[in-house]
């Protein structure tokens, strides 16, 4: 049994936010029907560093967000279209969207309506903005909310700042965020019976994850201050040079901050009026770390590592990407699944994060090709291959 057996998905979006929502959703054992445009689908599908796989409509940005779903096109400008839309509705659980506010109303699919069809629907709407207040109506990508919403201001250094994060974070939180509350309404769905509308922005979903900066500003009254790699809530707790490279190390602790100074042969730095304390450490993190670093360049970064965490002063590598996606705590944690996919080959992707004893997520299918699954959606919905052979000929599917 899976967590999401016989719940029905119908995931409208498209690029990364709303398929990452579902990506969970799907993989938690809903059935997630992806409904495309006939002309090109998502747009993720052409997105990507190989070019072979975008003429595809494969490229690896949709490879990475798509397991376990089916594709399904249809025209929705169409009147043949809207109707088995319609009809799609009233046997879906959930329908998740990711189009600006009103695209969907303007269709004549706006949550009212779609609820008079299916009233335990819940409809999760994805927006830059959110659906109301005076930005809802702007367009809206990654980069633009992570400008918006101070997550740039407070990232690098003096040096470099503004900063982007090198990930489109609020994209992806955005998509984790729909998810939670999806799965908060289903549970609510058993107790009330009734469905309800949901109104995720990226604005809103990235800015709590801000929520000690912001604190330190809305109630301390600071404003944040640009510490590139290191730590504001402690020091030493950042990224420090070693011998053949660099190494974080988190002495967040009083007794972690003594026992480093200890393992670093500068006990006396612990006497040190300016480190004494865990403020004043703060305050002159930047004469504390050359004096580390000059201890710290005497060894390889494996070295201290070892060293340190062995007195559990919290201590690692500054890894590649590929080592990390590697590593033997990865591998271990099966974080990453490889799965055939057809005219692709064997893929990597990421499984669930989540660990569950008795209802385990899986990757049990590839992500599909584009209208890979119309013909077996719609004859479930009474259309026969005439049927089909005529919606397709109209541009329909």
């Amino acid at each position: 049994m899976k967590l999401l057996d016989n719940i029905r998905v119908l995931d409208m979006t498209n690029i990364l936010s709303g398929p990452f929502a579902t990506l969970h959703l799907s993989l938690l054992g809903a059935e997630v029907i992806k409904i495309e445009n006939p002309d090109g689908g998502d747009l993720a599908r052409k997105l990507g560093n190989v070019p072979k796989l975008n003429k595809e409509l494969m490229g690896t940005s949709f490879l990475a967000q798509n397991a376990n779903k089916k594709s399904v096109t249809l025209n929705l400008k169409t009147e043949d279209g809207k109707e088995i839309f319609r009809k799609l509705v009233a046997t879906v659980d959930v329908l998740v969207e990711n189009f600006r506010p009103n695209v969907m109303s303007r269709l004549g699919f706006s949550y009212e309506e779609l609820s008079k069809i299916n009233p335990k629907l819940i409809y999760c709407a994805i927006s830059g903005f959110g659906q109301t207040g005076p930005d809802a109506l702007k367009p809206a990508y990654d980069q633009i909310i992570q400008g918006l919403s101070g997550v740039m201001s407070v990232n690098g250094d003096e040096r470099l700042n503004p900063l982007r994060t090198g990930f489109p974070v609020c994209d992806t939180v955005g998509g984790m965020n729909a998810a939670f509350a999806i799965m908060a309404a289903l549970y609510e769905r058993e107790r009330s019976g009734k469905g309800q509308f949901i109104d995720i922005a990226l604005l809103d979903s990235i800015m709590p994850l801000m929520g000690w900066v912001a604190a330190n500003l809305l109630i301390g009254g600071q404003q944040p201050v640009l510490l590139g790699n290191d730590n504001f809530t402690a020091a030493p707790s950042g990224m420090f040079k070693t011998q053949d490279g660099y190494i974080n190390i988190a002495a967040n602790q009083q007794q972690q901050w003594e026992d480093l100074a200890h393992e670093l042969g500068v006990p006396e730095l612990t006497t040190d009026a300016r480190f004494q304390e865990r403020d004043t450490r703060k305050a002159n993190r930047f004469e504390l770390t050359p004096l580390l670093e000059a201890k710290l360049m005497q060894n390889t970064t494996a070295y201290w590592v070892d060293v340190l965490n062995a007195r559990s002063i919290p201590s690692g590598d500054v890894v590649s990407l590929e080592s990390a996606l590697a590593s033997e705590q990865a591998t271990h944690r099966r974080v990453i699944e490889t799965i055939e996919t057809p005219g692709v080959g064997e893929i990597k992707i990421f499984n669930l994060s989540a660990k569950f004893s008795r209802t385990p997520a899986e990757i049990v299918s590839p992500p599909p090709q584009l209208s890979q699954h119309t013909a077996e959606i719609l004859a479930e919905l009474g259309y026969a291959e005439d049927d089909l052979r005529i919606l397709k000929e109209k541009n329909v599917i």
